[in-house]
């Protein structure tokens, strides 16, 4: 097949949905794709959720369900088995965020634990994933990234998060899952970053169990990346790279403006295109040393890594290189790749429905910031109704 078109086909792309399941998909396009839509809809979903309307089941029929896979992990055993049987694999993503007590920060541990046991039995799962400000206030990683000295009561809390990481990570080694951790504010992601590192030197003495995140939004990442490498061959222990482009690039460039730093952003899209084609091509040059989860609803990116893959002999199956996009988006990438044998994971949000709709509505948001991802996603929705004929 000519890979070119690869993307094109959307019987594939779509064969997981019913009819009136591409209807709605059509429909929620359709909607994400007028800015002031997505605007009214969100300031009208978050006064409602907060003056407690019953809107949680025109949510969960609609948004939730599209973007969603439960609002927990049984819920999600369907759609995880369903996608399985397309040779697509699931990430499981606990999406509730912005809570700050050590109670939820417990809780949030505990469900990951328990989806590393999941995922260790099941197939379908092989990866599991959570955010630094999951297990610990965004205020302590800030803090510590700034160099400042935390008080005896921080640093009991900073020992927390630090134990809540190394509880994950030690039994994913144990069972053999990977684990990534998601990238997020450049303001805290220094001493993440540290943490990250920490957990790779303990736990991926004979393989990369542990994943970072480098957005290549950020300019300076591929130096981290490079530095990184040098340090893990000097004390001898593999490091795994998670990459996406980045979802924080409006608050990052408003926080260097108001505080008068230079912003760490890439000056455009296409710097930022080109630093995670950079970073993306350094790892599969070293995937010896590195593993690679490609985060990306970008077609140029994936045609560049399969014909890098080809080029060096690297095997579709071989377990060091993974795709992932994001459940309820860019099927026509995910399900096209899994049948060419590539291995593909997408990635599930699930959590109650009130908890995940900052998730939802930053999803909503994203679509429409990024020019064409929209209207991609409605032309092969438009041209799948076609040919079924509906």
């Amino acid at each position: 097949m000519n890979t070119s078109t690869l993307f094109d086909n959307t019987e594939v792309a779509f064969a997981l949905k019913n009819d009136s399941q591409l209807e709605r998909a059509y429909f929620l396009f359709k909607m994400i794709s007028y800015e002031p839509m997505v605007r009214i809809g969100t300031a009208a979903t978050n006064f409602a959720l907060k003056a407690h309307l019953p809107v949680e089941g025109l949510i969960r029929s609609t948004v939730f369900d599209h973007f969603c896979g439960g609002v927990n992990e049984e819920d999600c055993l369907p759609v995880i088995d369903n996608m399985y049987t397309k040779g697509v694999s699931s990430v499981l993503d606990y999406s509730v965020e912005g809570k700050e007590d050590e109670s939820t920060f417990d809780e949030a541990r505990d469900k990951i634990l328990k989806i590393i046991r999941f995922a260790d039995e099941k197939e379908a799962m092989p990866i599991v994933v959570f955010k630094p400000t999951g297990f610990g206030r965004f205020y302590l990683y800030q803090k510590i990234g700034e160099g400042k000295n935390l008080t005896s009561e921080e640093q009991k809390e900073w020992d927390r998060i630090v134990a809540r990481f190394d509880t994950v990570c030690k039994l994913a080694k144990e069972k053999d899952v990977e684990v990534l951790i998601d990238g997020e504010e450049s303001w805290m992601q220094d001493a993440a970053d540290d943490l990250c590192e920490f957990m790779m030197q303990k736990y991926n003495t004979d393989k990369p169990i542990v994943y970072n995140t480098l957005q290549t939004y950020r300019w300076d990442r591929f130096d981290y990346l490079k530095e990184l490498h040098e340090r893990a061959k000097q004390n001898h222990f593999k490091i795994g790279f998670k990459i996406v482009r980045g979802a924080y690039m409006e608050k990052e460039r408003k926080r260097a403006e108001e505080k008068n730093y230079q912003s760490p952003i890439c000056e455009n899209k296409k710097a930022t295109d080109e630093n995670f084609d950079k970073c993306m091509s350094y790892i599969l040059n070293n995937l010896d040393d590195i593993s690679l989860f490609i985060g990306t609803h970008n077609e140029q990116s994936c045609y560049l890594a399969m014909e890098m893959m080809a080029e060096k002999g690297i095997e579709k199956t071989d377990n060091n290189v993974w795709f992932g996009q994001l459940y309820g988006m860019s099927d026509h990438i995910s399900f096209n790749l899994a049948e060419q044998g590539y291995n593909v994971a997408k990635y599930v949000p699930f959590g109650p429905v009130k908890d995940v709709m900052p998730y939802l509505i930053r999803r909503a948001e994203e679509n429409t910031s990024v020019a064409g991802q929209t209207s991609r996603e409605l032309n092969l929705l438009k041209q799948e109704k076609k040919r079924r004929k509906l």
